[in-house]
């Protein structure tokens, strides 16, 4: 019995001999990662698994994108001329945050599960899909209103709409990983142990906003004011794209992987590129677009500005203004010839001697009506356009306003020096 005791333990220490390289081989990094580097991160550095260096480089790039995109679309809200456009700002800025949670996410099913990282995607992945597609119902929603009133909702009942919305996701999913986590009965807490199919079914609701998201944004297309269509057809391009990613990956996470054989190994990047490409198309189809038309005019601005155009009021203008209205006052002289300069304008106080006239004789206004018109012709007085040959010594082809004003202030000097001398 001792004998047979010490063959036994000489072939378990065999035994472990021979397993020792192999573990010790298995704990190896793979080519690309650093030999300090966690087991838990290869997926970001394994050259010969590349869906991770692919998707690592993808969802760095959609950081950088949406990040930069939410600064230029709030850098633009004072530039934003339509008011209705304006409302819809604070949505989409919220649409942007979770598109860019997406894409952080997405580092999340690269690496590999432990207990945080199963945990963030079994509650996030439906959180921050929730957000974007309540943002697209209550976008939606809002449009409808534009299309047919030309007047929406304000701008913070839109955002309340989405964040109502996005909070009942928030609700399903906390209580869901509470009671499938931290009511395990019988064994350790271990969010990575979870069915297929409970996790697909924890996404009903958020496919429900999608769907809703899609259904709400044809009625916008048949509203009366045209200019709002471009906005539901991105809507409509966005979640169109968005269900046919949604039913491609619940088929292959659910069927394919196992038909495969592929089931444990394949999840993952599954997963991973259903986040991706999904953020991709929210940026490309719905963002980028919704950034480059926010500070557009509408066609009743460009209308109203075409009828009233801007004035200046700089020194400049007021100028050109002066110089109009003097070149109008000279053509009214009807000649365009050069003033005589043998004539000199009479003053009115040229018959005044500096005495004091204290008995001249001043005619009321009741002795001046009964009276009856002012003596003399009517011709001194108001210049008429005449077809007689000018004078030889006239340097004008016709009567100007000069002349009959020097001719009245003549009359006018000669009817004082008369009154004068009959004092």
């Amino acid at each position: 019995a001792p004998a047979l005791r010490c063959r036994m333990g000489a072939a378990a220490g065999w035994v472990l001999l021979a397993l020792l390289p192999a573990a010790g081989g298995q704990t190896t990094p793979p080519s690309g990662c650093g030999k300090d580097l966690s087991s838990l991160y290869y997926n970001l550095c394994d050259l010969s698994a590349a869906w991770g260096i692919v998707l690592e480089a993808v969802a760095s790039l959609g950081v950088v994108t949406s990040f930069v995109l939410t600064i230029v679309l709030v850098a633009s809200l004072p530039f934003v001329q339509d008011s209705q456009k304006k409302s819809l700002v604070a949505t989409q800025v919220f649409f942007l945050l979770g598109t860019f949670g997406l894409f952080c996410l997405t580092f999340d099913f690269i690496v590999g599960p432990d207990f945080s990282t199963c945990a963030s995607r079994r509650f996030l992945f439906g959180v921050l899909f929730g957000i974007c597609f309540s943002c697209l119902l209550a976008h939606a929603v809002a449009l409808n209103f534009l299309a047919r009133r030309n007047q929406g909702p304000r701008c913070w009942v839109t955002l309340a709409v989405a964040l109502l919305l996005a909070l009942v996701e928030v609700i399903i999913n906390a209580e869901w990983l509470i009671i499938t986590v931290a009511r395990q009965e019988g064994s350790s807490p271990d969010p990575c142990r979870l069915e297929d199919a409970d996790f697909v079914m924890a996404l009903i609701y958020v496919m429900f906003l999608l769907v809703a998201a899609f259904g709400t944004a044809w009625p916008a297309l048949c509203g009366r004011y045209g200019r709002w269509r471009k906005h539901s057809a991105f809507i409509l391009a966005t979640t169109s794209l968005s269900m046919a990613i949604w039913v491609a990956w619940m088929a292959m996470y659910l069927y394919g992987n196992r038909r495969a054989g592929e089931k444990p190994g394949w999840d993952d990047p599954t997963l991973a590129i259903a986040l991706v490409s999904n953020a991709c198309a929210f940026l490309l189809f719905y963002v980028i677009p919704e950034v480059t038309h926010v500070t557009r005019r509408s066609p009743e601005q460009a209308f109203e500005d075409d009828i009233y155009p801007t004035r200046g009021v700089g020194y400049e203008t007021i100028l050109k203004e002066q110089k109009s209205q003097s070149m109008f006052v000279e053509n009214k002289a009807f000649s365009m010839d050069e003033p005589s300069f043998g004539k000199k304008p009479v003053s009115p106080y040229s018959g005044y001697n500096g005495q004091l006239l204290t008995s001249v004789y001043q005619p009321t206004e009741m002795a001046l009506m009964h009276k009856g018109p002012t003596e003399g012709p009517y011709d001194v007085i108001l210049p008429r356009a005449s077809t007689a040959s000018p004078a030889a010594g006239s340097a004008s082809s016709t009567l100007r306003a000069e002349d009959a004003f020097a001719a009245q202030a003549r009359h006018a000097g000669a009817q004082r020096d008369s009154r004068n001398c009959q004092v």
